[in-house]
């Protein structure tokens, strides 16, 4: 969606041989040891190690031995990086070319929350801005391009985040940039800056306070899910137990016992 592709596969022996593709592939190995030709070098990526695949360079991929192995990947249209890369650097700036192996700790926790997350616009617009964020701290392509600090346009920032509160519903890059003026990733880098969080969990968190409300109000689950922006009931269910802790027919089983 949107230029992001995720891709997880648990493999044995030698599944691919050489080819490239025209976008960057950036993985985590989760287990065994996998092997690839890349660059007139053999790298290897042990469990918890972050690879990343320029676009168009030839590599192939096999397991390190016997043993199966596994992993994690992000395909990313390189448009998409580069169209995040100015709110990072302040400047029109290259592809970075990251190595191709490499232990960083953030890179490997996008990638991971990546499939636990939702594809909502706003959500993939924080995955590509910390997926160019890693790979200009991976990069080798000479000097490195350092993040500038964030500079804060607050009235654009408090008129977002207006919006989002005034929307039950999933909201568009678009509408976001319509209405602050910024591009989607200035906008997603500088309300973090202010709001601590993203501009997707903050509109989910306050899609999930109306929908506490109306459970405890004692609204039926489906129509509750409809009624906050959620796909479906099992969407609405997930997000709500990962933000509370607990299923939304628990909390509402709860929110209606009196004690005495």
């Amino acid at each position: 969606m949107d230029g992001v592709e995720l891709f997880r596969a648990r493999l044995r022996g030698r599944p691919f041989g050489r080819h490239r593709h025209d976008v960057y592939a950036v993985g985590v190995t989760e287990v065994g040891v996998q092997a690839f030709d890349y660059r007139g070098t053999v790298e290897r990526s042990l469990p918890g190690q972050v690879f990343v695949l320029h676009p168009d360079e030839p590599h192939d991929g096999r397991a390190d031995g016997p043993s199966l192995f596994g992993y994690q990947q992000i395909y990313v249209a390189p448009a998409r990086i580069a169209d995040a890369l100015p709110a990072l650097t302040g400047r029109p700036t290259p592809l970075p070319f990251a190595a191709p192996v490499t232990d960083d700790p953030a890179l490997a926790h996008a990638v991971r929350t990546a499939f636990a997350g939702a594809t909502e616009p706003l959500a993939l617009d924080a995955l590509v801005l910390r997926l160019a964020d890693g790979l200009l701290r991976c990069g080798t392509g000479g000097r490195r391009v350092r993040a500038v600090p964030c500079r804060v346009d607050l009235p654009a920032i408090e008129r977002g985040r207006e919006f989002l509160e005034s929307r039950l519903a999933v909201v568009r890059s678009s509408e976001v940039e319509a209405i602050t003026g910024l591009d989607r990733f200035q906008f997603a880098r500088q309300f973090r800056s202010v709001h601590g969080t993203s501009p997707y969990r903050y509109s989910v968190m306050r899609r999930l306070d109306i929908a506490r409300k109306l459970l405890r109000e004692g609204n039926p689950l489906a129509e509750t899910a409809v009624a906050t922006g959620f796909a479906d009931q099992a969407h609405f269910t997930r997000t709500f137990k990962a933000a509370f802790g607990m299923p939304p027919g628990r909390y509402a089983t709860l929110a209606r016992t009196r004690v005495p």
